[in-house]
């Protein structure tokens, strides 16, 4: 993993310093908008992803991911806000202790769907393969409260309730997709992990450390964050940092794949194009992050049962590498994920393709 992950934040730290070189990029804390444009605090962000390992010509380990979130405008209050439909109203009754306290410039709730699967290498062996990884899927719903601070640091807390094992569906989803495409179908799936209820709540900080103007509507910054989650589906801790640069750069958090408390791209700020006229950006992107694991379902097996394990790696490490373009209300981001091994039989290293299309209405 040192191989891996050094090199890349050897050149994003000397960009940091290199960063404070150049002219600060200033924003108006207010802009009049013009006739028609969508106020960030009137609005809904829908983001919609998929993740999926054929796009780097594998199907094993994480092979699949889907997941959509609708992020709701600036609240008021968490508790009884107006703008949130009464369905969310009530069930958001049920989990506003994960809110907070802190006062903060922007509020938003996010309640997002998914589905991810994971297969061993071998899609043709019938019985267990001891030494790959298990057969799993996670269905799961999540309900997380963002709060922003001067557009500079934005902290969530989420919980995502769901189900591993043949009540994810992930089997059958796989199939369906596989039959959609033509591609032979994964024969060990009477061996994935049995079913079992999921909990995972998740605490994530992102900080905007830097970000500079490099000529008219060109501009970088950098990007930081930690994560911490607990629970039977996950526990464990992350850091990281994201690097981007480009024409008409979002005022958003920069991009995620599938992750838990990774929705962050709903525009922040009144001058983000995507609200203020709709025009044509783009930018590149790299990532990288660091992760301790103590527990991963997907690898240890079930908690309450025996089930298919394998001796997972507490480190494991991601390097991520994109190009994202905004136009008019929309938002579209194509990357690839390079991931260090995740167990001690894994025999290489693995990686996927994402796209992650968000538009604001």
């Amino acid at each position: 993993m040192r191989h891996t992950r050094s090199p890349l934040i050897g050149i994003i730290c000397l960009l940091s310093l290199a960063g404070q070189g150049w002219a600060a990029e200033r924003q108006p804390d207010e802009v009049n908008l013009p006739a028609g444009a969508k106020d960030p605090k009137q609005t809904w962000t829908l983001n919609l992803y998929l993740d999926n390992d054929l796009f780097t010509h594998t199907d094993q380990q994480y092979t699949n991911g889907v997941k959509a979130s609708w992020i709701s405008p600036d609240l008021e209050e968490y508790g009884d806000d107006p703008s949130l439909p009464s369905w969310l109203r009530a069930l958001n009754s049920h989990m506003i202790w994960l809110s907070g306290k802190n006062p903060a410039e922007q509020r938003n709730i996010v309640f997002s769907v998914g589905q991810t699967m994971y297969t061993p290498a071998d899609k043709y062996a019938t019985q267990l393969i001891k030494d790959d990884r298990p057969y799993a899927g996670w269905l799961f719903a999540g309900l997380a409260y963002q709060r922003r601070y001067s557009n500079t640091r934005l902290e969530v807390a989420e919980i995502q309730l769901g189900v591993v094992g043949p009540a994810s569906l992930a089997h059958q989803a796989q199939d369906f997709i596989h039959d959609l495409r033509g591609i032979d179908r994964f024969e060990g799936w009477d061996n994935q992990l049995k079913n079992e209820p999921g909990l995972l709540v998740t605490f994530s900080t992102k900080d905007r450390l830097f970000r500079r103007a490099l000529g008219k509507l060109y501009s970088n910054d950098l990007i930081g964050h930690y994560t911490v989650s607990a629970g039977n589906v996950l526990t464990g801790a992350g850091a990281g940092l994201e690097y981007r640069i480009g024409y008409r750069l979002p005022s958003d958090f920069g991009s995620s794949s599938i992750r838990p408390a990774g929705d962050n791209s709903a525009p922040g700020a009144r001058w983000d194009s995507r609200v203020l006229d709709g025009g044509f950006g783009w930018h590149v992107f790299a990532s990288v992050e660091g992760r301790m694991v103590l527990h991963n379902i997907f690898l240890d097996g079930n908690t309450f049962v025996d089930s298919p394990s394998v001796d997972k790696k507490t480190w494991v490490g991601d390097l991520s590498t994109g190009v994202s373009f905004t136009y008019s209300n929309m938002k579209l981001t194509i990357s690839r994920v390079n991931r260090t091994r995740e167990f001690e039989t894994q025999k290489e290293p693995h990686s996927y393709g994402s796209i992650a299309f968000s538009m604001t209405y």
